[in-house]
């Protein structure tokens, strides 16, 4: 049977700026318009057959699900070089066979928001999401409380050396910059 052009499924790991994460980038979308993060075994129990089967794999420490890439945190007796020929086979041979990415989850109702957070979450979303995505990671508001913006930052994001310096030295001074209420960003632990 012969295969569409549209139908091969390809994939690349491209580094992240955490040396022990490694994003994993699909020409397909795997889960458009939100975001699946899994810190240990333990959080991947109801998510699903495919982070399941990741850690499964003795090295994976974290696994992190968005758009159409997945990053993989490792634990650090294990070298990339030795894991990502078997890591793209695996995720192109799961998704060619059309195995389920996440298990769906239940749909929350949107919470009340004023005008400030709205206008943080647009400025997170238009200004800060494009360039964590692109280091294997993304980034949720969670509140914004006495002038304190708290975001959570997952996958590659989550324990990267530089994520505090991205967040106080980019998002902040973003936020105070363009929303005057703003006097702090911090990162609610994962």
């Amino acid at each position: 049977m012969d295969k569409n052009i549209q139908d091969v499924i390809t994939v690349y790991a491209e580094a992240t700026p955490n040396p022990e994460s490694m994003k994993f980038v699909v020409n397909k979308m795997l889960l458009p318009n939100d975001s699946a993060d899994f810190r240990n075994a333990e959080s991947a129990k109801a998510a699903g057959a495919l982070v399941e089967a990741l850690f499964a794999m003795p090295f994976v420490k974290g696994v992190f699900i968005m758009n159409n890439f997945v990053s993989i945190t490792k634990n650090n007796d294990y070298e990339w070089f030795d894991l990502i020929p078997d890591l793209r086979g695996f995720f192109q041979e799961w998704i060619e066979q059309g195995k389920e990415i996440v298990a769906p989850k239940k749909q929350l109702s949107p919470e009340q928001e004023g005008e400030i957070e709205r206008k943080i979450r647009q400025l997170l979303e238009d200004h800060v999401r494009p360039a964590v995505e692109m280091d294997g990671g993304a980034i949720d508001f969670k509140s914004f409380e006495n002038g304190v913006v708290t975001v959570q930052m997952k996958g590659s994001c989550s324990g990267c050396p530089s994520s505090t310096m991205t967040l106080k030295a980019g998002i902040e001074n973003l936020l105070k910059r363009m929303v005057p209420e703003v006097v702090a960003v911090e990162a609610e632990a994962v």
